[in-house]
């Protein structure tokens, strides 16, 4: 896990230009942690944030790349934005619309890669060819810290809380969360989620070897390829996992904002969706993690659901 004193000074170093988004209470004991209300609509940017200001200015004065879905896009867009540098996104050719005209409204530029060529850039570390500093979107000890801020947040809010929900795609995120709770408070259970249209780390950790996968998910945040360098963090930082069915999923983004008032995307609606496959048991956070849904999937899934003609 990454040491409590790097989570804390990572939360510091971000907190002047994150917000400190809101726990709501639900039924039985459940709460929400809405990340999805972070300035680019979700938790990224607390990461991004941390490991930018976290380079000598010399370096991050070159620009910054990355490489994503959306979120993360978003994410190193908005932060070079605010520091007054440049910003490159790889990213997948089919990621949704609204999250390249955001990384576009936010000088950032995306370069699009197919799946196959994608993932050859990242097992190739193309990065290391471009002139600007790369920022793992999920694999950097500094971003995983950056994001352990959620954490700290919920154990001063929440001090009771005993299991805390987390949509995992890359692992950056639980990792971070975990590294934070754990330490100040061991007892509490972290769960990871994800999808049964891309089941890639439930599988690898009951297999024994990471399957062949294609996803097959309106969480497209939790796509991210399996990554050796995260399945040891994994390993230690997640209690258990839970795998969503896709229909479970796609019910509970239009539950969320239906009940919630809270419009996730799929990813974002992840950790809400496996409350339902989990005891009772402790006081329970679960974490949404991000809202940027593309409108004509938010309305196919609200006819879907409603039976809106």
């Amino acid at each position: 896990m990454i040491p409590i004193a790097e989570v804390r000074a990572a939360a510091e170093r971000a907190r002047p230009f994150v917000r400190r988004t809101p726990l709501l209470p639900q039924a039985d004991g459940r709460w929400l942690k809405l990340e999805l209300l972070q300035p680019t609509g979700s938790f990224k940017v607390r990461g991004f944030f941390a490991a930018a200001l976290a380079l000598p200015d010399q370096q991050r004065q070159r620009g910054l790349i990355t490489v994503s879905a959306g979120n993360a896009a978003l994410a190193c867009s908005y932060v070079a934005h605010r520091l007054g540098v440049p910003c490159r996104v790889v990213m997948f050719d089919t990621a949704p619309a609204p999250k390249v005209e955001g990384v576009r409204g936010l000088g950032g530029q995306p370069e699009f890669k197919t799946r196959p060529e994608l993932l050859a850039w990242m097992a190739e570390r193309g990065w290391e060819s471009e002139p600007e500093v790369f920022i793992h979107p999920f694999a950097d000890p500094v971003v995983q810290a950056g994001h352990g801020g959620i954490g700290l947040e919920i154990l001063e809010e929440l001090p009771g809380v005993g299991r805390i929900v987390v949509a995992v795609g890359g692992g950056g995120l639980i990792t971070g969360v975990a590294s934070a709770v754990k330490q100040l408070k061991p007892s509490v259970e972290v769960v990871g989620a994800q999808s049964d249209g891309y089941p890639l780390w439930p599988r690898t950790f009951a297999e024994g070897t990471p399957p062949a996968l294609t996803p097959a998910t309106i969480a497209d945040g939790t796509s991210a390829p399996y990554d050796a360098a995260m399945h040891e963090a994994l390993s230690e930082c997640v209690d258990r996992w839970v795998t969503v069915p896709e229909a479970e999923l796609r019910a509970a983004v239009v539950e969320l904002a239906k009940a919630g008032k809270v419009v996730a995307e799929g990813t974002g609606a992840l950790a809400y969706a496996a409350l339902d496959r989990l005891d009772a048991g402790p006081t329970t956070a679960a974490i949404v993690s991000g809202g940027n849904i593309a409108p004509k999937l938010l309305a196919e899934l609200l006819d879907q659901r409603l039976g809106v003609r």
